[in-house]
């Protein structure tokens, strides 16, 4: 099938080389601009257009894709569909409905539920047990398009914002391989999002990662694994940023019964445990300011943590 490809970040390079592989002409792939990263401020390409050029696929990098010019060039491209997954930018009706088969979007939450930019990270941050990917046809509204196929998968208890993205990231090259071969053979039904519960996965800010140990501890910790990598759980300990890595919940009856929180209340050898608004957290791994990610027993070989001592929301204390 001459497909079009539009996708930007890592989740989306997977069903890039999935429609390849599975003998799907890739006619053009529209990707974000390149953009300045790091101190340097190096021209950075997105890893959908490095596949891209992998393959020798022509790219396409429009600034607004909704401007006229950008529609008049997708005009030009002679495909069958348009196969979408976290490009970044909205499409105009005038693009969805440009190929025959319309855009398909491969959307990384069990809709209608999550929708939004960050359904990844929402899942785990709020205590999800399930989550999945869901193949829809786009349609002008936000992720409200009819469903075509889903698959689902159980959150491991040690799920993290990064391991959870791989596996969807897999599930979705495999789902949207299988929607197309449906759609070529006229088999593939659409189905409105049914009535349910609804959280708008919002998209994450790097502010969301500071710690509020006000918190329960169960919620902490569903924190500190749904923001990793980025934005990345942080703490501050003597006015210096301390990023958390790894912890697990300790206690979560206690409220406040054993220390004020945000103050750490024993230390291990190979571990801090901090008193939270209920219950308290166990840390075990982290990275310090201007440092490499290291075990907690590392940490404290250098740094002198004593029980009575606390963590911040803040570098004043």
């Amino acid at each position: 099938m001459k497909t079009v490809f539009m996708g930007t970040p890592d989740f989306a390079v997977g069903a890039l080389e999935a429609l390849i592989k599975a003998g799907h002409e890739v006619k053009l792939v529209v990707t974000q601009p390149d953009k300045p990263k790091g101190r340097g401020k190096e021209v950075s390409e997105s890893p959908v257009k490095i596949c891209a050029e992998k393959y020798g696929i022509p790219t396409f990098q429009p600034v607004k894709i909704r401007e006229e010019e950008s529609v008049r060039f997708l005009k030009t491209i002679d495909a069958d569909v348009f196969v979408v997954a976290a490009f970044g930018q909205i499409l105009t009706a005038d693009i969805l409905n440009m190929p025959k088969y319309g855009c398909i979007n491969i959307h990384a939450s069990i809709l209608p539920k999550y929708r939004g930019a960050a359904p990844i990270q929402w899942v785990i941050l709020n205590g999800e047990e399930k989550a999945g990917v869901t193949i829809m046809q786009m349609d002008e509204g936000l992720d409200t398009g009819d469903m075509l196929l889903s698959d689902e998968l159980e959150i491991s208890k040690d799920e993290t914002g990064d391991s959870l993205h791989d596996k969807l990231s897999v599930m979705g090259a495999e789902l949207i391989v299988k929607a197309l071969k449906l759609l070529e053979e006229g088999k593939l039904t659409a189905t409105p999002q049914p009535e349910g519960p609804l959280f708008y996965a919002k998209m994450l800010k790097k502010e969301m990662g500071n710690l509020n140990y006000a918190e329960d501890a169960v919620t902490l910790e569903r924190w500190i694994r749904g923001l990793y990598s980025w934005p990345g759980a942080y703490t501050f300990y003597h006015g210096r940023m301390l990023k958390i890595l790894k912890a697990e919940v300790a206690d979560t009856d206690s409220a406040g019964s054993e220390g004020h929180t945000g103050e750490i209340i024993e230390v291990g050898k190979d571990f801090v445990t901090v008193q939270c608004g209920k219950g308290s957290i166990r840390i075990k791994e982290v990275k310090p300011q201007g440092k490499k990610e290291m075990s907690v027993h590392d940490f404290l070989l250098g740094n002198k943590i004593q029980a009575g001592d606390f963590f911040s929301a803040s570098e004043e204390r």
